[in-house]
């Protein structure tokens, strides 16, 4: 694996393999590495919405998300106090599909567009040397050195041993697992309760993933079964109606994960050199379009890695461009998931915010439509 590379790409999660997929197609040697094992469970709503999935055609991946026979989803339900559920019709189709199912399928297809996907591979060090990048790498019990031109990270964040997570320095813990034996529309479900909240989306395959966003402190004296699913199933005894949803499921073993999102940091586009999906900007979970920003990060900076890697841009106006182009994109999303983030978190506002959505229809469509990005014209 030593050797000279246009671009190394460090994580090969969706921002990833999204930046490797559009590079790869430009011609380039693109180099995707990632210290995991996939397939791998992975916190996330595992919810794609239109945005996302314009994005994936766009990149030549519509066939291999196909074949894993997700789940459409046409709107989306929220829980939140007493009384019947909100319902919002969603822009378009979403659809549900694992991360466990489409890492892999997703990195078959970066394989089939002539770029290396090297898993369990772990990059020890990233060091300047002359005018690019040497990554020192770890596999098993070998070390390697590969040179790049450029380098990309794309590492999500926060540790993902349940064990870290707790003593990690963050208010919250995100949870998830899949369940079986629960009745679902073809929606995804929000229910919002005192220190935090749960969503839930069929996936492929006839199971519901169940994700939380905790507060770690409200959570600490947590007298559930251990693991992920003790937790959220110690979050839906704290709501009558999604105890009772969740009455008859059982999680599917092996499907657990943890992982601590730092949802206070600004934007990082740049550290020693570009950053994309969750290594650039985390949004609050609640908005379920994490995916999308991912995969927004991934393609812009991918454009201008092109351009850099062509002589048209220098590193520092890639750099620029590539934050401006994030200030742009981001900016009023992120506002909106913090403001929803801190409503959520006022269990006084409910009865009166969901009066007044439900006689006004519209907002809560609005506001939908506002954490979400522009579409990109793809």
């Amino acid at each position: 694996m030593s050797g000279m590379r246009d671009v190394a790409v460090i994580g090969a999660g969706m921002g990833g393999s999204a930046a490797a997929m559009a590079l790869a197609g430009g011609g380039w040697e693109v180099l995707l590495l990632d210290a995991r094992r996939f397939p791998r469970h992975k916190v996330c709503g595992e919810f794609l919405s239109p945005e996302s999935r314009s994005m994936l055609d766009a990149l030549g991946f519509r066939e291999a998300i196909a074949s894993l026979c997700p789940v459409e989803l046409t709107r989306a339900k929220l829980y939140w106090g007493g009384g019947p559920p909100l319902e919002v019709p969603l822009p378009g189709g979403a659809i549900g599909v694992s991360r466990h199912a489409m890492d892999p399928a997703l990195h078959a297809e970066v394989r089939r567009a002539r770029a290396e996907v090297c898993t369990e591979t772990a990059v020890t060090a990233v060091r300047r040397e002359g005018q690019g990048y040497r990554l020192e790498t770890r596999c098993g019990g070998e070390t390697g050195v590969i040179h790049a031109r450029a380098v990309i990270g794309a590492w999500g964040g926060g540790p993902s041993r349940l064990s870290a997570v707790r003593a990690a320095d963050s208010p919250y813990v995100g949870v998830k697992a899949h369940f079986e034996g629960v009745a679902m529309e073809p929606a995804v479900e929000l229910f919002v309760f005192p220190g935090g909240y749960l969503g839930m989306a069929p996936v492929e395959g006839g199971g519901v993933n169940v994700a939380a966003l905790l507060d770690k402190e409200a959570f600490a004296g947590a007298a559930a079964g251990p693991g992920a699913a003790g937790l959220l199933l110690e979050a839906a005894g704290r709501h009558p109606q999604l105890k009772a949803k969740l009455a008859a499921a059982a999680p599917l073993p092996g499907t657990e994960a943890a992982v601590v999102p730092n949802l206070r940091r600004r934007p990082q586009a740049w550290g020693d050199f570009a950053h994309v999906g969750d290594a650039c900007v985390t949004i609050p979970p609640l908005c379920g379009d994490g995916m999308s920003m991912a995969l927004r990060s991934a393609l812009l900076c991918a454009r201008l890695a092109d351009g850099f890697l062509r002589g048209s841009l220098t590193e520092e106006q890639w750099r620029r461009q590539y934050e401006r182009g994030l200030r742009s994109e981001f900016s009023g999303p992120l506002r909106w998931g913090h403001l929803l983030q801190a409503l959520f978190a006022r269990p006084s506002l409910a009865g009166p915010v969901m009066r007044l959505a439900r006689t006004v229809p519209i907002l809560p469509e609005r506001l939908l439509h506002a954490t979400r990005l522009r579409d990109a014209g793809l």
